[in-house]
């Protein structure tokens, strides 16, 4: 079997066809891998993984644009899906064993981790049932009803979908279905998803089929749990007073940003769009973090925005102004101010440094 990572293994090959857009050239090199004694789970896992990684991590970068990665991921799936197909024509796999659905977080439309999961669980002998991008909470309950499965497998990678997944996992464990939690969105060592109440955390595939071989507890159905069970900081009302205010923050946040950084006064019609998007992105944040009583989730984004930032030209102290002007409307709330100030500190403490090059993440 090739080195994978080498001049001519398969995942330098195929980050060739999916950089270039070629789905067939992808799908030949799978097929040629597969020929050569390559496992599926070994191509899922270890090469078509970590090429979507470095598809992310070329964008951050700059060196793709929305559309290229956008095609690219396209062109990855379609060589997953035809790994998937090609299985069904070979010889029968291991027996079952058991029903799982694997879905994403409703309003979550990175749906590629989660089909990862699912692939190579259907390859470990399990039953799946994948639902694929931003599943509504209601709906996947029903199907729960309608399936009997007997488990969620939950991800998520923007964690500011973290609330809605926090009422998912509640309502799958009060219908007696154990949840395990994955994805970026809930922090690189899980402490979100227990944070949460998940069953189980798992940080890859491989970790995630281990849990369900060794079995998940089934979930008390009790009683039903509240927000505040889990989280009983949300009771000073932080959280969703920020949500409730929210298209007014990004409004007189971006109003007076023209004072506090005259640039903005001379910004196209586009790059004031692009800044209000950017403006709601930091009040997510901030408000996700209110939620967790998690500062570090805030002050993480704040550094990686002004790393996406610095690459395409925008200074930092853009972001520093912003978060000034967000700090003098939320006065009156403490635990978001000590928040705006240590991403404030994180930002100003910061070393200019390169958006990490995409073959770290090979």
């Amino acid at each position: 079997m090739n080195d994978p990572t080498g001049p001519l293994g398969p995942l330098e090959l195929l980050w060739r066809a999916v950089s270039e857009g070629d789905e067939y050239a992808a799908v030949e090199v799978l097929d040629d891998a597969l020929a050569d004694g390559w496992g599926e789970e070994a191509l899922l896992l270890d090469v078509i993984a970590p090429v979507q990684e470095r598809v992310g991590a070329d964008w951050a970068a700059d060196r793709m644009t929305v559309a290229q990665e956008h095609a690219a991921t396209a062109v990855n799936e379609r060589a997953m899906a035809a790994l998937a197909h090609h299985r069904q024509q070979g010889p029968p796999g291991p027996p079952r064993r058991g029903r799982v659905t694997v879905t994403c977080v409703d309003g979550e439309w990175h749906a590629f981790p989660a089909r990862l999961v699912a692939e190579t669980l259907r390859l470990r002998g399990w039953q799946v049932d994948f639902l694929g991008a931003q599943t509504p909470t209601q709906h996947l309950i029903a199907h729960l009803h309608h399936t009997e499965a007997d488990a969620v497998l939950l991800s998520g990678s923007i964690p500011t979908h973290l609330p809605t997944a926090h009422a998912a996992i509640t309502a799958c464990q009060a219908i007696g279905v154990p949840v395990m939690a994955g994805g970026r969105a809930f922090g690189p060592d899980g402490r979100h998803a227990r944070a949460l109440g998940a069953d189980h955390w798992a940080a890859d595939a491989r970790g995630a089929a281990a849990a369900l071989e060794a079995g998940l507890p089934l979930p008390s159905t009790a009683a039903v749990r509240q927000a505040v069970d889990d989280l009983p900081h949300l009771t000073d009302q932080e959280y969703t007073l920020v949500r409730q205010t929210r298209s007014q923050l990004i409004k007189q946040t971006l109003v007076h940003l023209e004072t506090r950084f005259p640039a903005v006064r001379a910004y196209t019609g586009t790059q004031r769009e692009r800044t209000a998007e950017d403006l709601a992105h930091i009040v997510d944040f901030l408000a996700t973090a209110l939620y967790l009583d998690d500062a570090g989730l805030f002050t993480d984004f704040m550094t990686w925005t002004a790393d996406i930032l610095e690459v395409r030209k925008v200074p930092t102290r853009s972001l520093v102004a912003g978060l000034a002007l967000l700090a003098d409307q939320l006065h009156d709330f403490p635990r978001a101010l000590a928040m705006i100030r240590q991403g404030t500190a994180a930002l100003n403490d910061r070393t200019a440094r390169p958006v990490p090059d995409p073959g770290t993440h090979a």
